[in-house]
């Protein structure tokens, strides 16, 4: 399929592209010659969406606000300016005005208005105003407010009427909505306008108002609840503190344990006293003879009694010393006592009696006063274990108060940081409440001129229009048609060679008898020059052979035409030329001849019969046949058919079979088993359908002897050759 048979198509058509076009224009004149004047009228509303000026509290806030986000913003607005709700408010307004004003109405009063009573227009502007006052639709379900809803439509007032010329959108990037009427008056126009501004800003603001007035009631409320929760936990905390006696646990358990590190500290030292007053006292006993030891037992007896109970007095002194964390009040008491000890020691060192060995008398006091210090030491570890125990006890108890408090100050800060996270979003939904953007129409519309008249741009497009569209079917008739016009098409979808083709004969119904008369020469001249490319291509496949069979795929597609004018064309090269009429179905080419020799005699099995045949150069003889339901090999058996084949290859020079279609099955097929090559006329502007597909696999099986397709009947140019 090429672009340049399109083109044809169209020069085709050209009358018909140009007059059909021509026409609609001639019927569009009155119409449009009728239409009214257009008047529009416009409005702009500033949004402050991106308005920085109107962002003054808010700015940080906006400053990384998405082009997406913005969009959507607009979006919005401008479809809640196209709800059915904000279109009623404008057909109320409308019709309100031309019940009110019947004399000088908006539109021309339709039937329906027209035949209103003036009670009937009383209680219509009753509703009508009702409705617009409580931003109301007309319930269909009621009778009258359903007659009423037919009533705006039959004046075109109702939504989708008004929604047909009526244009809402944003000035390019800026904070601007605008909005345009278009209709045959410019009152209405500018009424749709602004009663559509006025009522949309009134309903938005509301909207807004209500939704603030609501967020910021419920922050306060949620606020007052938070602020309840942070007051009960914290009062809890203090009730348990109170409850258990805890003041400051971390002050305590500090303090707790800083007393427990010094006893241990002191538990230390007194451990390591001892020790050393054992090494010491265990020195100056083995300093000492048994005759000595008795004696000073024996002597000092009685002052080691006093000694022994001024030690049990210091040591329940310093015990109570150690108790009170080292109390100053007891202090002077341990002192006294320990004076009073080292006296009582000095008077045992004094008065006891020795003998003469009296260098040891300094050894005696220094034991006497080691093993005081060391029974001072041992006591003092026994009151410290004693204090460490009871501060390792009130330590632990202040564990579970610790996790008890704890848990509390955890719970405190989460409702702490509710409470400020809902105070600063009360705070904020409060400002952002007082000074919320207003929408404001900027622009009222006012009544315009009319627009310039497009009458004339309309027949210009109506005109165009029609021309496409009358191009758009030419063009779908030609993408639709898959019909085979050209050679290459056909060579292309079937995959078997072609031999050429031959135009299409200019009459209804050419005459065989006539076809070659010297008045036809001139119609002729072209299908003789393609007959001759035809005529040469096939003697290139002949190769020496002479027998062709000359077919086709379905009936009347011109093979008995080519097959006569071949021989005809063989004829004129002085060639012996037989044209054998092979279709018993259908025998025109007999019919159109009348000729003396038949096949049913030639090829039939008769050795008392002789058949005397016409053998002249330059002439074309004929065999015909009688027709009827007979094939070929019911005639004659193949074999001697094959003979009388050869005996007419013998005596002729160019042997033409004119068979049946293929779809006459074997009729044409036993034909073709004598032919050297089979050539197959396929009609041009005819399609290859499902039905072509077991011939096309029978040509394609023939091999060799399958010479090539003639496309018959084609509208070519002679250069397409």
């Amino acid at each position: 399929m090429e672009i340049g048979n399109f083109f044809k198509l169209l020069k085709k058509y050209f009358l018909i592209i140009i007059l059909v076009p021509v026409l609609a224009v001639i019927g569009a004149v009155f119409p449009i010659k009728n239409l009214p004047d257009n008047y529009t009228s416009h409005a702009q509303i500033a949004t402050g969406i991106v308005d920085a000026s109107r962002h003054l509290l808010d700015k940080d806030a906006n400053v990384n606000v998405q082009e997406q986000q913005i969009l959507s913003e607009f979006s919005n607005l401008m479809a809640i300016m196209k709800l059915k709700k904000m279109l009623n408010q404008v057909s109320y307004t409308l019709i309100i005005h031309d019940l009110k004003n019947p004399n000088a109405p908006f539109s021309k009063p339709s039937k329906l208005l027209a035949e209103m009573h003036d009670y009937e227009r009383e209680a219509a502007l009753k509703i009508f105003e009702s409705k617009f006052n409580n931003l109301e639709a007309l319930s269909l379900y009621n009778k009258q407010e359903a007659g009423l809803n037919d009533l705006l439509r039959s004046m075109k007032y109702d939504d989708v009427s008004l929604r047909k010329d009526l244009l809402i959108f944003r000035d390019d990037e800026s904070d601007f909505i605008s909005v345009s009427y278009d209709s045959a008056n410019p009152q209405l126009s500018a009424t749709v306008v602004n009663t559509l501004c006025t009522q949309f800003i009134s309903y938005y603001t509301q909207t807004v108002k209500k939704n603030e007035s609501n967020a910021v009631q419920f922050l306060s409320d949620l606020l007052l609840q938070k602020r309840k929760a942070l007051s009960d936990k914290t009062a809890q905390l203090q009730q348990y503190k109170i409850d258990n006696g805890v003041i400051n646990l971390d002050e305590q358990s500090k303090e707790i344990f800083s007393q427990i590190m010094v006893y241990n500290t002191k538990k230390q030292e007194a451990e390591k006293d001892i020790a050393s007053y054992e090494g010491a006292l265990k020195n100056i006993d083995n300093k000492f003879n048994p005759d000595d030891r008795k004696y000073l037992e024996s002597t000092v007896s009685k002052f080691n009694q006093a000694i022994t109970s001024t030690q049990d007095q210091l040591h329940v002194m310093q015990n109570k010393y150690i108790r009170s964390n080292y109390n100053p009040v007891y202090k002077p008491t341990v002192d006294s006592l320990q004076k009073e000890l080292a006296s009582q020691i000095n008077q045992s060192s004094d008065k006891y009696s020795t003998n003469p060995l009296t260098h040891v008398d300094d050894l005696v006091k220094q034991k006497l006063t080691l093993e005081v210090s060391r029974d001072l030491a041992k006591y003092s570890i026994k009151s410290i274990n004693d204090e460490v125990a009871d501060l390792n006890a009130k330590f632990n108890r202040l564990v579970p108060f610790d996790a008890k408090v704890k848990t509390y100050n955890f719970d405190i800060d989460i409702a702490s940081k509710e409470y400020l996270d809902v105070l600063n979003k009360y705070n904020e939904t409060n400002l952002k409440s007082n000074f919320s953007i207003k929408l404001i129409q900027v622009e009222i519309a006012a009544p315009e001129a009319a627009q310039p008249s497009k009458r004339i741009l309309l027949l210009a497009l109506t005109f165009i229009l029609t021309s496409f569209v009358c191009v758009f079917v030419l063009f779908m008739m030609f993408y639709l048609d898959d019909t085979i016009k050209e050679p290459a098409t056909l060579v292309n979808k079937t995959q078997l060679p072609l031999l050429g083709y031959l135009n299409k004969i200019p009459g209804v119904s050419p005459d065989l008898r006539k076809l070659w008369d010297v008045e036809n020469r001139d119609k002729m001249q072209q299908f003789k020059e393609l007959l001759r490319s035809v005529r040469f291509e096939i003697d290139q496949e002949l190769r020496g052979e002479k027998i062709i069979a000359v077919t086709s795929m379905g009936p009347n597609e011109g093979k008995t035409l080519f097959a006569t004018s071949l021989a005809y064309s063989y004829s004129m090269i002085n060639k012996k030329v037989l044209l054998i009429d092979g279709n018993f179905d259908k025998p025109d080419l007999t019919q159109a001849t009348h000729p003396t020799m038949y096949l049913e005699d030639y090829f039939k099995n008769n050795p008392y019969y002789d058949y005397t045949l016409e053998v002249n150069s330059g002439t074309a003889a004929v065999f015909g046949n009688h027709g009827g339901d007979v094939t070929l090999l019911e005639i004659g058996e193949e074999g001697f058919v094959k003979t009388r084949f050869d005996d007419l290859t013998s005596k002729y020079d160019i042997i033409i079979i004119d068979t049946a279609a293929l779809s006459a099955l074997n009729k044409s097929k036993e034909w073709l088993l004598f032919a050297n090559k089979t050539v197959v006329i396929f009609e041009a502007n005819k399609e290859l359908t499902n039905a072509h597909k077991p011939h096309l696999a029978f040509l394609k099986s023939m091999g060799n002897k399958f010479g090539g397709w003639v496309l018959n009947k084609a509208s070519l140019d002679k250069k397409k050759r």
